[in-house]
């Protein structure tokens, strides 16, 4: 369980499925109804981070969708030209693929509590969600944004959110705020800003390394606080980690969630990204129609 795997031994866990083939490895799923759920991944976790051909790559490894990003500093957030997101849609009709959510994942790097430019491109992220037919908007809150043990990071944050949500409101786009935070501190944010439509990004992952209790935190925060979940684990495929995803399910079931689930890392040390993820695609799957 807690060795890595080779790339040999991915392929050889994987028999009957990757031997479709890349381009037809999706073609396994495609007569599947998936009314409840939709699984996407996250574009930086399949190595095309800003990146129209995220699309494709999601396509051939079966997924619903992808998160996508809104951009990075280098190309100042480039999503918010129309010309990039007519290229997006583009790719999406000729793939039949989904938009599964955006992300400003330069936020970890530029914080929203103290950088101006954050707080344009959660804004602007608004309206290019509502553009692209995309309900979530994900804000990363780590590294340089994290918000842990900071009063005065996390009260500006309070700050500048009051600020947007109503715009937020205005267009039916839900900020979910991604972070190390427990779900009692989620809440502490979200009940001071007061707007249903900023909620919790869970990431199950982050939760579980940080000692939270995942399967409560998701029962008491609930489908009104929380928006879409990371399937993630650190080091491992899905299933062979840290996180119990049948009881994750359970939890879900019991909040009655529907909606996006992206996969996010779940890459073995040495294992190939694009096997590694046919096999957290179809795991995940397996776990969520039962």
């Amino acid at each position: 369980m807690g060795a890595a795997i080779t790339r040999r031994e991915v392929l050889k866990s994987s028999a009957g499925i990757l031997g479709l083939g890349m381009l037809g490895a999706y073609e396994a799923f495609a007569m599947e109804k998936r009314s409840r759920f939709k699984i996407g991944a996250c574009d930086w976790s399949i190595q095309k981070m800003s990146e129209v051909k995220a699309i494709q790559v999601g396509k051939k490894i079966g997924l619903d969708g992808v998160q996508i990003s809104l951009g990075s500093l280098a190309n100042d957030m480039h999503l918010r030209q129309a010309h990039i997101q007519q290229q997006y849609k583009d790719a999406c009709l000729e793939y039949g693929m989904t938009i599964g959510g955006i992300a400003i994942g330069e936020m970890n790097n530029i914080p929203y509590k103290s950088d101006p430019r954050a707080e344009l491109w959660v804004s602007d992220s608004i309206d290019v969600a509502k553009k692209m037919d995309v309900k979530v908007v994900l804000l990363a809150f780590f590294h340089n944004g994290d918000l842990k043990n900071d009063l005065k990071g996390t009260q500006e944050t309070i700050r500048r959110l009051k600020k947007v949500a109503k715009k937020a409101e205005d267009n039916g786009i839900i900020l979910g705020i991604e972070s190390w935070l427990s779900a009692k501190e989620h809440m502490e944010i979200i009940n001071a800003v007061n707007s249903p439509n900023v909620q919790v990004y869970y990431d199950v992952a982050n939760s579980n390394k940080m000692g939270y209790n995942i399967y409560d935190e998701i029962r008491w925060l609930g489908k009104k606080h929380i928006c879409e979940f990371h399937a993630k684990e650190n080091g491992y495929l899905l299933g062979q980690g840290r996180i119990d995803f049948a009881e994750v399910k359970k939890a879900i079931d019991e909040i009655k969630y529907e909606g996006w689930i992206h996969i996010e890392g779940a890459v073995p040390e040495n294992a190939d990204m694009f096997d590694s993820y046919v096999l957290n695609n179809k795991y995940l799957r397996s776990v969520l129609k039962s």
